[in-house]
């Protein structure tokens, strides 16, 4: 699957997703400071091999905003892209047990099991979100960054 992120001059960037079934919707993503929502989900589901928000695009499921919802690894696996980006806006990484103990408390407060985590995926993890940070920061206004998704596993 090819994601494209386009950056916005606005309040927006947006994604473009090709499956193979075809182009899909285009995908309004809000600025957030840094890198898109939806480009941490694929730092998320590349490094830990599994099926979430864009992996269910490209299994030719709905790609609007409450796509997945009804799906508890779908929802573990939001759990933990919100646990990435609240760390990233942070600016700091915390102990790896503090943030498998924060990724374990958000799960639980939603009523979502937690994925398998381990201290290398998640540095895994972190060092693909900093270099997709890096080529995301010296993209200017109009440009794109393209990105393949490998089909979806587990979930």
């Amino acid at each position: 699957m090819k994601l494209t992120f386009t950056k916005g001059s606005g309040k927006f960037d947006w994604l473009d997703i090709v499956t193979a079934t075809g182009p899909q919707p285009p995908i309004q993503c809000p600025k957030q400071g840094i890198i898109p929502h939806d480009m941490v989900h694929f730092v998320v589901e590349t490094e830990v091999a599994t099926c979430g928000f864009l992996g269910g695009i490209a299994a030719g499921g709905d790609s609007g905003y409450t796509a997945g919802t009804d799906d508890p690894h779908h929802r573990a696996v939001e759990r933990l892209v919100e646990t990435i980006q609240a760390e990233a806006w942070s600016g700091l990484p915390v102990p790896d047990a503090d943030f498998m103990a924060l990724y374990r408390v958000t799960c639980d407060a939603c009523g979502d099991t937690p994925l398998d985590l381990d201290g290398a995926t998640l540095a895994a993890i972190r060092a693909r979100l900093a270099d997709l940070t890096a080529q995301w920061a010296a993209i200017t206004v109009g440009g794109t960054l393209e990105l393949r998704l490998s089909a979806p596993t587990g979930g």
